[in-house]
């Protein structure tokens, strides 16, 4: 049987799951796949702390040079993360001619292109499977078991940590800033959480999941992205009244040769199976044109989960090598580059659900309705709120019929500029 070498760079939380992994189910992985995967070596700054796992005396090391440079490593396993040292060492792998598997979504939404074609020039595989979703297997799924059909859209609650959040304001009614503290405090949230509750940790994987499905690679500076930080307990509530849960979604979708590519605060209807992912779970739903809807559904983040899909990862690899076989040396092939591009923000149609603060005067709510039919928006339902004492402004909820989000923001500027509300309205989109 041969025997296929396998290095660690980062031996954090994912790093110390995937070397557990490969240590406990090396015999089994052997009777699967034919190819006996060894760990060799692993990489860290600090190998003095306990990570939980034992591992095999001289495996240590401080050097991730040494572990490229090995000859006996023909895998090399990335788990640093980030955009810095974690991309240098990943191209230093790739141009040693080493197969590399990562799940650094940060690294391959913003420098993807340089990762794959570098991969490609050096005729090495490069995995990606936990850089969306954590455990789920929606990588795999667009590579292969889609690969047949073309895809419609994706849409995905792809954060674990807002998604906590999000379920833990609508069951307990309790305020963002109160639950984000709970978040930190069980270790669902970093002590900085901008990187999750501003949306750009799931627009890194939308835009793999866009990459994967639609052929191009959208920049990140062209992808729109909202989060969930100044989500108002009351629009929680209010979302339910209509029958609705917020979830933070991204939304990948085809419209011709145009592909929409976003990340939003989204009402989703009671009735649709994303609105039931609560948690810290993940779930991507797809559509083909052949498969119609599927729906991959688990654990998005976490040691355990992680590191299950890094070691599946490792594995086709391993079974790759061993029969002298290179299957995704491109990565993600950029076959539609040029032919497709982003759909501009504003083009971009959706439901809007709109909360008001309506001056109590007369006409007023009449004068909103007016300003937002005469920019193509029309309302499906109103709703008035309790609140607002003697003379002051009272909540007032519109759900309005798919509208272009450019019509909607002109409409909104003018009815501010009206008088007729008090402060911004709060917009938040609708499945």
């Amino acid at each position: 049987m041969k025997q296929i070498g396998v290095g660690i760079l980062g031996f954090g939380t994912v790093g110390a799951g995937v070397a557990e992994g490969l240590l406990k189910h090396r015999e089994v992985m052997a009777k699967r796949l034919d190819v006996d995967i060894v760990l060799k070596k692993i990489a860290d700054l600090d190998i003095t702390t306990d990570r939980g796992v034992a591992v095999p005396a001289g495996t240590l090391t401080t050097d991730a040079g040494a572990v490229i440079a090995d000859d006996g490593i023909q895998i090399v396993v990335e788990t640093i993360g980030g955009t810095g040292i974690a991309r240098t060492l990943v191209l230093a792998a790739l141009n040693a001619k080493k197969c590399v598997v990562t799940a650094n979504k940060k690294l391959l939404a913003e420098y993807g292109r340089e990762i794959f074609d570098t991969a490609a020039a050096n005729g090495v595989d490069i995995y990606f499977g936990a850089s969306v979703g954590g455990g789920i297997p929606i990588i795999r799924v667009l590579r292969e078991g889609l690969a047949g059909n073309d895809i419609e859209s994706i849409h995905g609650i792809l954060n674990g940590t807002c998604n906590y959040i999000l379920t833990r304001m609508e069951n307990e009614g309790l305020p963002f800033d109160a639950v984000l503290k709970d978040a930190q405090k069980l270790g669902y949230a970093e002590a900085n959480p901008s990187l999750d509750i501003d949306g750009f940790d799931t627009a890194h994987k939308a835009c793999i999941l866009a990459a994967l499905a639609f052929g191009f690679q959208p920049r990140m500076d062209q992808v729109q992205v909202e989060g969930i930080r100044n989500l108002a307990g009351e629009d929680v509530k209010y979302a339910a009244d209509f029958g609705y849960r917020i979830k933070l979604l991204a939304v990948v979708a085809r419209h011709g040769d145009e592909v929409e590519v976003g990340v939003h605060p989204t009402l989703v209807p009671y009735s649709h199976m994303l609105s039931n992912v609560n948690d810290a779970f993940n779930a991507a739903m797809v559509k083909g044109d052949m498969s119609d809807y599927t729906m991959y559904y688990g654990r998005g983040a976490g040691r355990a989960p992680t590191a299950s899909t890094v070691v599946g990862d490792i594995g086709d690899i391993a079974r790759n090598l061993a029969h002298g076989e290179t299957r995704y040396a491109r990565g993600i092939p950029n076959y539609a580059e040029g032919a497709v591009k982003l759909r501009a923000a504003g083009e971009i149609a959706s439901r809007f659900y709109i909360r008001f603060l309506v001056a109590d005067k007369a006409g007023a709510f009449g004068t909103i309705a007016t300003i937002l039919g005469s920019h193509s928006v029309s309302i499906s339902a109103a709703s008035q709120k309790a609140g607002g004492v003697g003379n002051e402004p009272v909540p007032v909820v519109v759900l309005t019929h798919a509208a272009k989000a450019a019509d909607l923001e002109a409409a909104l500027k003018e009815i501010e500029a009206s008088g007729v509300v008090g402060g911004a309205p709060v917009k938040l989109r609708m499945l």
